[in-house]
């Protein structure tokens, strides 16, 4: 039985996701009314740990922190897909286990890219 108009089934998806982005934004919004703004010296400085701050709070941070930081979430998502895949392993059959292959083996060439590139060390 299919619906008469196909695009009927994804309102449902369609209004959750316009009462996610008008709940953010409207919380956001009040939320900057009733906080409170009274910033003073000791406020301002950098937080680090309860210790008295080391260094200047701008300083510069090394690009390698954001670049393992990258690295890790990209890898750690993708191998978040082999569960599904593991589920769903006997309905998929051969084109399953060739898909993932394929999905592995660019996982792997990332990998080896990203080691060639020194990225994965954190000192060199």
């Amino acid at each position: 039985m299919t619906p008469a108009n196909p695009l009927s089934e994804y309102v449902g998806i369609l209004i959750l996701l316009l009462f996610g982005i008008v709940f953010g934004v409207v919380t956001l919004w009040i939320g900057r009314f009733f906080r409170l703004q009274r910033p003073y010296r000791e406020k301002l400085v950098a937080y680090e740990s309860g210790n008295p701050p080391t260094e200047a709070p701008r300083m510069r941070f090394s690009v390698k922190f954001y670049l393992i930081a990258i690295l890790f979430v990209v890898f750690d998502v993708e191998a978040i897909y082999l569960y599904p895949w593991a589920v769903t392993y006997d309905k998929l059959g051969l084109f399953g286990l060739v898909e993932m292959l394929i999905f592995i083996f660019l996982l792997l060439v990332g990998y080896i890219y990203a080691w060639k590139k020194e990225a994965l060390q954190w000192e060199k």
